[in-house]
């Protein structure tokens, strides 16, 4: 008999949630394995503390507007040092939290380094350098992802950070130069730039967020550019110095239309992408199949391996933390013979910029490429009550639907709460909709949401 019925490794949201949906759903023996702390990238070094920052820039942001709202506030500052307080006092109750549920599911939790020694055997290494070797029935991989840094000359030198780095800082750098216009830039560019710091943006692609709807990008590059963020596309950085003045500032040389560039500056983000986890986690005997570092698997997260299963950022593919928690929720189902309980055909993603940006689904040119018949239509925020009222920026709501059926195909946003909204259109997208249905529903006055039914209306 052996000693588990699961092992995870890894403890970020698609592992402990797996290993909690295991051990109270169907019954199962589960023993996790995290080298770190519980929570993984995300709550310690990713999603959560990011969108703490993200909150107090744009509290600060709108302290130092209240007075078209009729309010005056003097003397507004902020705290670096507080702020880091906050986000670790976040971390922490989230932490604390997800060890109170694996206690009370009785997950096992082992600190250490896991590694897949056979198909049914993991040997996790602990801090003090004892191995301890596992036995289960089923393994399933959820070790994440890295920041992958590209091969710049001068990467390496003092003031050159990471996002994982540039959380923990308690003194914000007064120019920085962010390499790469995805998700993560465009979020720290949205806090610094709130704190009053110069920010620049260098993206190697023709537009930011490359991989969402063309509106979404260029809508994003007005309005950034319009509080003073300056965003250079179509760049590629050549290497990073030092400005050899004493002062400690780095000079990044970038080539812009074949015209060598230079930007000074005292901090530079490198956020050009992220790679699994991968490295020393499997023995040489028992190796799946992988493609440029990520492991392969079948619909179900099956690797080659009999009995490992893998999910989350280590398999490429949306590197969400949602999508994880779906992936392993669908694996642990399989395991046990059940039907997959989530649909893993929608994943909406969302940026938490300042008015924040979600999608879901097929934007048109897509649909448009799949060879569906397709249409879409946008309504501007404008004319919505809650943002007049509470003063937001520029803002729309875009639906994709099929032109025959008006069946919903995916939607694109940019406004406040849009990455609440979205999860109608991901809702109403996985179960077939179509705009008449979406408009057939009463949504409160004043509400952000309301919004979904103009643009529903046909």
């Amino acid at each position: 008999m052996r000693d588990y019925d699961l092992a995870v490794i890894g403890g970020g949201p698609g592992g402990y949630e797996a290993a909690l949906e295991a051990a109270g759903v169907y019954g199962m023996k589960v023993v996790l394995i995290e080298k770190d702390a519980i929570g993984g990238t995300c709550l310690n070094h990713g999603c959560i503390p990011t969108k703490v920052l993200l909150h107090a820039a744009d509290l600060y942001r709108q302290m130092n507007e209240c007075d078209r709202f009729g309010l005056c506030a003097e003397g507004v500052s902020f705290d670096m040092k507080k702020i880091q307080a906050r986000k670790k006092e976040v971390t922490d109750s989230l932490r604390s939290g997800i060890a109170l549920m694996m206690k009370q599911k009785k997950v096992e939790v082992v600190e250490g380094t896991g590694r897949i020694a056979g198909p049914h055997i993991v040997e996790a290494e602990t801090p003090d350098g004892e191995i301890r070797r596992i036995d289960a029935k089923f393994i399933l991989i959820a070790t994440g992802s890295a920041a992958s840094l590209p091969p710049i000359p001068g990467a390496d030198l003092p003031g050159v950070v990471t996002s994982d780095a540039l959380l923990e800082k308690d003194r914000l750098f007064n120019h920085l130069l962010i390499i790469g216009g995805g998700v993560i830039g465009m979020e720290f560019a949205s806090v610094y730039n709130a704190f009053g710091a110069k920010v620049t943006v260098l993206e190697a692609l023709p537009r930011i967020i490359a991989n969402l709807d063309k509106e979404l990008s260029q809508s994003l590059k007005m309005l950034m550019k319009k509080r003073g963020v300056t965003i250079l596309t179509g760049t590629r950085v050549e290497e990073i110095r030092s400005a050899g003045d004493g002062t400690g500032l780095l000079e990044c040389v970038y080539t812009e239309k074949d015209a060598a560039q230079t930007v000074t500056a005292d901090g530079i983000l490198i956020c050009t992408g992220r790679r699994p986890v991968t490295e020393g986690l499997f023995s040489a005997d028992c190796m799946p199949e992988t493609e440029k570092g990520r492991i392969l698997t079948d619909a179900y997260g099956q690797t080659a391996i009999p009995g490992v299963y893998a999910i989350g950022d280590v398999t490429g593919g949306m590197m969400l933390a949602h999508a994880a928690t779906a992936m392993g929720k669908n694996a642990v189902a399989h395991m046990n013979g059940a039907k997959a309980p989530v649909n893993l055909q929608v994943i909406p993603s969302c940026i938490y910029t300042d008015p924040e940006i979600a999608s879901a689904g097929l934007t048109a040119e897509q649909a448009k490429e799949q060879g569906v018949v397709c249409k879409s239509k946008k309504i501007v925020m404008s004319a919505n009550g809650k943002t007049v009222l509470s003063g937001q920026e520029r803002g729309f709501i875009k639906v994709v639907y099929e032109e025959e059926t008006h069946r919903i195909l995916g939607a694109q946003m940019m406004c406040a709460r849009a990455s609440d909204i979205i999860g109608e259109f991901a809702a109403a997208i996985s179960a077939g909709l179509t705009l008449e249905q979406m408009a057939g529903v009463i949504r409160p006055h004043p509400t952000f949401s309301e919004a979904v039914t103009e643009a529903c209306r046909v």
